[in-house]
């Protein structure tokens, strides 16, 4: 993947991120992820950096999502 396309995956993945916040009412744990300290704006920033970036960003939000998922699957006995 050329270094363009992953910083667009970045840019993706971050609205991605705000629009889960935006829709659950629940942000996602990116203590990783903001501790690279990059963010698809830093174009300046290497490849390699970006795409720990991406990885970060993408394993928080499937957490999230998993954590938001278990929590609606809760039965109830009428």
């Amino acid at each position: 993947m050329k270094k363009q396309e992953l910083i667009h995956l970045h840019g993706l993945l971050a609205e991605i991120s705000t629009d889960f916040e935006d829709h659950t009412g629940k942000s996602p744990m990116l203590d990783d992820y903001e501790s690279l300290g990059v963010r698809p704006t830093s174009i300046h920033r290497s490849k390699t950096e970006h795409k720990a970036a991406v990885f970060a960003l993408a394993d928080s939000i499937t957490e999230s999502m998993e954590d938001v998922a278990l929590e609606r699957v809760a039965a109830a006995a009428d």
